[in-house]
């Protein structure tokens, strides 16, 4: 699952999302009452022989091969991506489902672009040297090496009347992220949300910004320097800004006294005083100097598709999409791989077993079923972006997208609740109550409708297109507290790091319970003479092929 983006435009996604601090999405899965079992009919005789060839033994088998060491990370448009992509096309083509790729093949080739900060940036200030990743880290957009050179300016909050006081032209600036103390954090977001203060000090010509105070006691400095030391990916054709977009730094508490000293201030002393309301901005005579050397690299990652084509000779025509991000983040420069095996070789083994079963089906479903095996998630959904951009099956005949991706909760423990990302918006929503009530299983409301997790995995770009979506997630019936303890360290040690890795103590009846909600909602959805159509309350209600959804609210 990607973290959180919430921008007005393409190239300002990274920046934004990072101003908003939230990148981890559910750091204490919170948790709610599950409804209660609603009276279903039962399953009928062919989906119980369905749900009886949903093979644990797949779902294990396919995990552990995507997020083995060979496979590096799989990292989007690195080697290790490639060789997964190859894998799953083998995996599609072993079962007879048709290539749905470019020329005849299962891969759907993606130009990207990367960027990453090298080891050698550093910051001076007068005999002062910052540490890239300790001291310091280049916030994206990341648009080329940078070396400048300007006087330090302290601009306080940035507030308008603290930026307006100071000749900001060729020099760098350093702010405090507010609130300050005594002013509400919605009072303040009103005028000075971050990426204003920011835009504020570069209309005044700033050389170079610095961002202190950055952070929180659960998304600390040194959580965010680890991401954003990583690679940055975008697809080819994105928009970026101009290579001569000033250099945007954030700094830690340490570095930002570094770049204080000599100055006849303390970083500590310049932020008390702008906390009183005392006149703290101004421009000293130590000399700032800035270099940020890149690699930047363009390269080929692909989307994996095939098709089991329906057996309607009509409805064929129009098919479910069941849909997985297969990357993760590759290897790092520091030779690192990050296996990502919950997050989200699971749920790729999983959209797998439904296939293995539904190519063994009879009879076959009367739509077609598409499995799309997405690259490029975690940098932005951009695989699953560029598919609906440019789609491999007409868009107005996609029935549905179920999406399969999580943080690995269906693997600790035997599954019981099911939660349906999505479900208030379409009539996806009765189909997966009846289905989870069918199998003596319970819905669960979302744990943390304010993370808006619906719009931060690869069926939102299905839902920005008009096509109702969902995406499932499992969780064991187990004690509250001992979940949110299990969540909240994994989410700490584990989440998008070397340590998502398969687990000996993994409870694999969860995934292939997750897996049968999937294809018995598919079924039904492949069989019902009617296309799933959104509720009239929803805000996505749109006809398929349109113009982007409503922004989160």
């Amino acid at each position: 699952m990607k973290t959180s983006s919430r921008s007005r435009s393409p190239w300002r996604q990274m920046l934004v999302s990072l101003f908003a601090v939230t990148f981890f999405a559910q750091s204490g899965l919170a948790w709610q009452t599950a409804a209660a079992p609603k009276a279903a009919p039962a399953l009928t005789a062919a989906e119980k022989k369905a749900v009886a060839g949903v093979k644990l033994e797949t779902i294990r088998e396919i995990t552990k091969a995507l997020s083995a060491p060979e496979m590096q990370g799989r990292g989007t448009a690195q080697p290790g991506g490639d060789k997964a992509a190859k894998y799953l096309a083998a995996r599609f083509q072993a079962l007879g489902l048709k290539p749905l790729g470019d020329a005849g093949t299962y891969l759907q080739s993606i130009n990207f672009k990367s960027a990453q900060v090298q080891p050698g940036a550093s910051i001076t200030a007068g005999d002062q040297t910052l540490k890239l990743r300790i001291d310091f880290i280049a916030a994206p957009p990341l648009t080329g090496d940078k070396n400048i050179e300007g006087k330090l300016a302290f601009a306080g909050y940035g507030r308008a009347s603290e930026v307006n006081a100071l000749d900001l032209a060729g020099k760098v600036a350093i702010v405090v992220l507010g609130p300050p103390k005594g002013v509400e954090k919605a009072v303040w977001d009103k005028e000075n949300a971050s990426q204003s203060v920011v835009f504020r000090l570069l209309g005044k010509k700033a050389a170079g910004v610095i961002l202190a105070n950055f952070g929180s006691p659960d998304q600390p400095y040194a959580m965010v320097a680890d991401y954003l030391t990583r690679r940055s990916v975008s697809l080819a054709d994105a928009v970026q800004p101009p290579a001569t977009f000033p250099p945007i730094i954030l700094v830690s508490d340490a570095g930002a006294e570094k770049l204080l000293t000599g100055s006849g201030s303390t970083y500590a002393q310049a932020r008390a005083a702008a906390d009183a309301g005392e006149t703290a901005a101004r421009v000293y005579e130590t000399t700032v100097k800035i270099n940020i050397p890149l690699k930047q690299e363009t390269g080929i990652g692909s989307n994996v598709i095939g098709v089991l084509e329906g057996a309607d000779p009509t409805l064929k025509e129009q098919a479910v999409v069941f849909s997985a991000h297969y990357d993760a983040f590759g290897v790092g420069a520091d030779n690192r791989i990050y296996p990502g095996a919950a997050d989200n070789a699971l749920g790729v083994g999983e959209i797998l077993s439904i296939a293995e079963t539904l190519t063994h089906a009879q009879p076959r479903p009367r739509r077609s079923i598409i499995f799309l095996a997405v690259t490029g998630e975690e940098y932005g959904l951009l695989g699953a972006e560029h598919w609906v951009k440019h789609p491999t099956w007409k868009l107005d005949n996609v029935a549905a997208d179920i999406n399969l991706d999580g943080i690995g909760t269906e693997v600790w423990g035997p599954v019981k609740r099911i939660i349906g990302f999505g479900s208030e918006h379409s009539t996806l929503g009765a189909a997966l109550e009846a289905v989870v009530a069918a199998t003596g299983n319970v819905v669960a409301p979302d744990p943390l409708p304010e993370e808006k997790v619906f719009y931060r995995s690869d069926h939102f770009a299905f839902v920005k297109k008009g096509v109702p979506s969902l995406m499932l997630l499992g969780t064991p019936d187990i004690d509250a507290d001992a979940m949110r303890t299990r969540a909240k360290k994994w989410m700490a040690t584990d989440y998008h790091q070397p340590g998502d890795i398969v687990r000996p103590e993994w409870d694999w009846t969860g995934a292939q319970t997750v897996a049968v909600i999937g294809l018995l909602v598919g079924m039904r959805v492949a069989d019902t003479d009617a296309m799933p159509a959104w509720l009239p309350s929803s805000q996505f209600n749109k006809a398929r092929g349109g113009a982007a959804a409503a922004k989160p609210q």
